[in-house]
């Protein structure tokens, strides 16, 4: 959502950002509208004045015994009474169409973020470790399928497509790359781990930004709750409609949850494997904080998401994605992108995002700072510390040996009970 001081008092900045996002003007109409809105607020307000002087009237002449007055002025009455629904109703459509068009833009672009159409225009800033060179390297569920703990299979006969079955060694290892990434975050980061509610409503959707515009992309339950497609959406409406104590910020949270996504617009992309699910899991990082701290914020998360590849050694680089690669409610993101010699490619498995007070206007979230009246909006926070599926085909790939079987990463090893290499199911 947008401050509309901003709107009125920069018009042609705003309708700049959402040409960066590809978008048509909608400042003109957007003024029009909210200049037709304060008109009816004008004409409530002055009716609504003359109704009380007029009450006051009715009184003064009632007491006077001017009747003719008395009656003029419980008729005058009686027409503003049926004028103000009208005025009113008119107030409110002008509102409700403003507010329908905001909630359907994305957030602006931070400046320095590349100006591009999608992730062609991305741009590199980083990368750590070297690729491995693996002969006839194979992918994931090659991999897995032969060891016969990851079953497509069975997973297609329960439950359709982009589902996977793990079993053994391999479900044990997915569990361990979660517990890892949370002792990580919490232990020396500072993040509160939750266990989020998984089901949510209209409302929590609305204020991270998946709804109204994607709703497709999401599965609704008979009973109007929404399963999450990321913890974000749980993690950061815990602050909704609150009023913080910025001596409180940032706050960091942090939790592993199951995501649920339709893949709506992903037909023919990542058919085989588990690259592209409907069901996955993945550990989440929020941060609430001030705005003058929100750019600080966003290095240390990506930084914090970076240091879980490191630790399990496995090569990565890190992207500034341009305005046509973005997600709706980000105005700068990064992604991670981890090296997959099975693919010979990088592939994304966290993207860590600053959305200013994109969401914190959308949840009514603020914060008040010692000694000041004035509240103001947070800023939010979110990214993957990491998507664990994919950590799991990470592994799989990069430890993958000329046996078929999968050497343990070390930072791994306490999580699996010592096992330092992962072997077909006997």
């Amino acid at each position: 959502m947008f401050d509309m001081k901003f709107i009125r008092e920069t018009p042609d900045a705003f309708d700049a950002g959402l040409a960066r996002r590809g978008l048509d003007p909608r400042a003109g109409e957007i003024l029009a509208l909210d200049e037709e809105a304060r008109k009816f607020t004008h004409a409530l307000n002055e009716l609504q004045s003359r109704r009380n002087a007029a009450s006051k009237e009715i009184g003064q002449a009632k007491a006077k015994g001017d009747e003719d007055r008395f009656n003029e002025l419980r008729a005058e009455v009686d027409r503003i009474k049926q004028q103000i629904p009208t005025a009113e109703a008119e107030k409110q459509r002008a509102l409700d169409r403003i507010n329908e068009i905001l909630s359907g833009l994305p957030n602006l672009p931070a400046d320095g973020v590349p100006d591009g159409e999608d992730e062609a225009a991305n741009e590199e800033i980083r990368r750590w470790g070297e690729p491995a060179k693996l002969n006839s390297a194979k992918e994931h569920f090659d991999l897995g399928e032969a060891l016969g703990q990851m079953d497509f299979e069975t997973a297609v006969k329960m439950s359709g497509s982009r589902f996977v079955l793990l079993k053994g060694q391999l479900a044990r290892l997915e569990r361990a790359l979660a517990s890892f990434m949370l002792d990580l975050h919490t232990n020396e980061f500072g993040y509160t781990e939750c266990q989020p509610p998984l089901l949510v409503k209209d409302e929590a959707l609305y204020g991270t930004g998946q709804l109204p515009k994607f709703s497709e992309d999401l599965f609704r339950t008979e009973q109007d709750h929404w399963l999450i497609p990321t913890a974000e959406v749980s993690l950061t409406n815990i602050v909704r409609e609150e009023i913080l104590d910025a001596a409180d910020l940032p706050l960091r949270f942090t939790a592993w949850t199951p995501c649920f996504r339709s893949e709506a617009g992903a037909a023919g992309k990542d058919t085989r494997g588990m690259i592209r699910l409907h069901q996955f899991s993945k550990v989440e990082l929020v941060s609430i904080t001030a705005p003058d701290r929100s750019d600080d914020e966003h290095e240390r998360m990506t930084e914090c998401a970076e240091e879980v590849l490191k630790r399990l050694e496995l090569p990565y680089r890190t992207m500034v994605l341009s305005t046509g690669d973005m997600g709706f409610s980000a105005c700068k993101t990064y992604d991670i992108e981890v090296w997959l010699p099975g693919q010979g490619r990088y592939r994304e498995i966290s993207s860590c995002s600053n959305c200013g007070d994109f969401q914190g206007r959308r949840m009514n979230t603020r914060f008040r700072a010692q000694g000041e009246k004035q509240t103001r909006f947070v800023h939010t926070l979110n990214g993957s510390g990491l998507a664990v599926g994919r950590a799991l085909v990470a592994v799989l790939e990069n430890y993958q040996q000329p046996d078929g079987s999968i050497a343990v990463p070390e930072a791994l090893q306490g999580y699996m009970g010592g096992v330092e290499k992962i072997e077909a199911a006997g």
